[in-house]
């Protein structure tokens, strides 16, 4: 294990998406409370803003590092411009946080070559010098577990553990500006509202728009909501028109919130009605019941102890990803066609949710292990 319990100054990697970063908020948690250490993370645009609110974590540096997918990747000289800068911060230690679809060896390369003393990651391959701790990565060919789960796993190798797992979000008090931009895009705060979130990154975990707009007439019709359609400022055109499908009793609120403020509708929302991204994360971190249209893809980010209904569906093989660790998952688990769930399947997820007491409200997550052969 080394001395990790000298390590006070403590560099976490999360190079990827939002919600990525957030299912690692408990793992963060572990770390901070465990070493009493000064969390600095290392993330990417996508996922900054959100950074800022996650109380675990002391420093963000922002970097988008070439391997991985993201709106803007950095060249040769950025890359040696952040491993100075990491080289001067005189980290103790350093974690590298992965899906097992992802090689970790990138990004712990920008680490060893920072001089970081103490490195940890999974890995399948020998890393040899790269690491000094070295989680061999059994996921996914004989255990998958769920995202928080392997992260915080990955910690516990090190002695970090922590007694609250819940997913970390600390939101400044914007509900009132927040119901104010409501009340100027038409929306009666003081009659049921719920959101549905229809905007992914990937087009194969989209949801197809006609049924978005059928869902949110029933939820208008037969439950008696006012439904707020959610997304980013380039999912404006989008969610205008699934709004304008759907009709009276619909709003477009696509593009009118900062990142802040649109937690605090998520946080505000009795449900939220979501495909499977970063959405669903912060609904976990509010502890917001959700209704999640999950597309089979890595079955590791379903909602986490939080309220949930999965509504699952399988990609179009034509859609299907070519990372050849997700094709293995993708023959052996998703093995089977999953149809899309109907309108009638969100309506009905979206009645459980809201009418149950909370103690009989179903919570599903991926909190044990899937063992399957090969």
């Amino acid at each position: 294990m080394n001395n990790w319990l000298n390590c006070k100054k403590i560099l976490c990697i999360r190079p990827d998406n939002m919600g990525d970063l957030l299912m690692t908020t408990p793992a963060l948690r572990a770390l901070k409370q465990t070493f009493n250490a000064q969390i600095t993370v290392l993330t990417s645009s996508m996922a900054a803003g959100i950074a800022s609110m996650i109380p675990e974590i002391d420093e963000v540096i922002t970097f988008d590092v070439p391997w991985v997918k993201t709106s803007t990747a950095s060249g040769q000289e950025a890359v040696t411009a952040v491993v100075n800068q990491l080289k001067q911060q005189q980290f103790d230690a350093a974690v590298t946080f992965t899906v097992y679809s992802q090689n970790p060896l990138p990004t712990v390369m920008l680490a060893y070559l920072a001089g970081i003393p103490l490195r940890l990651a999974y890995c399948r391959e020998n890393p040899y010098q790269l690491l000094t701790n070295w989680v061999p990565d059994k996921e996914p060919y004989d255990i998958i577990r769920h995202q928080v789960r392997r992260d915080l796993d990955l910690v516990a190798s090190v002695g970090a553990f922590t007694e609250d797992e819940r997913l970390s979000l600390q939101l400044p008090d914007l509900w009132p500006q927040v119901a104010q931009k409501l009340q100027q895009l038409g929306v009666d705060i003081q009659k049921p509202w719920l959101v549905m979130h229809p905007g992914v990154s990937e087009p194969k975990r989209e949801y197809p728009q006609e049924r978005w707009a059928e869902a949110a007439q029933k939820a208008v019709n037969e439950l008696g909501y006012q439904v707020l359609f959610t997304g980013s400022g380039s999912e404006q055109a989008m969610a205008a028109s699934i709004q304008g499908l759907a009709g009276v009793g619909t709003f477009n609120v696509a593009g009118q919130f900062k990142l802040s403020e649109f937690a605090t509708l998520i946080a505000q929302a009795p449900v939220v009605v979501s495909v499977n991204t970063g959405t669903v994360h912060i609904a976990a971190a509010t502890n917001t019941p959700t209704v999640v249209l999950y597309a089979l893809t890595n079955p590791q980010h379903t909602p986490w102890m939080v309220p949930s209904q999965v509504l699952s569906y399988s990609v179009p093989p034509q859609a299907q990803s070519k990372n050849e660790v997700i094709m293995h998952v993708s023959r052996y688990l998703n093995n089977t066609i999953t149809e899309m769930p109907c309108a009638d399947d969100i309506i009905a997820a979206v009645n459980a949710l809201t009418r149950r007491n909370a103690a009989e409200q179903p919570v599903i997550n991926l909190t044990g292990i899937k063992h399957f052969g090969v």
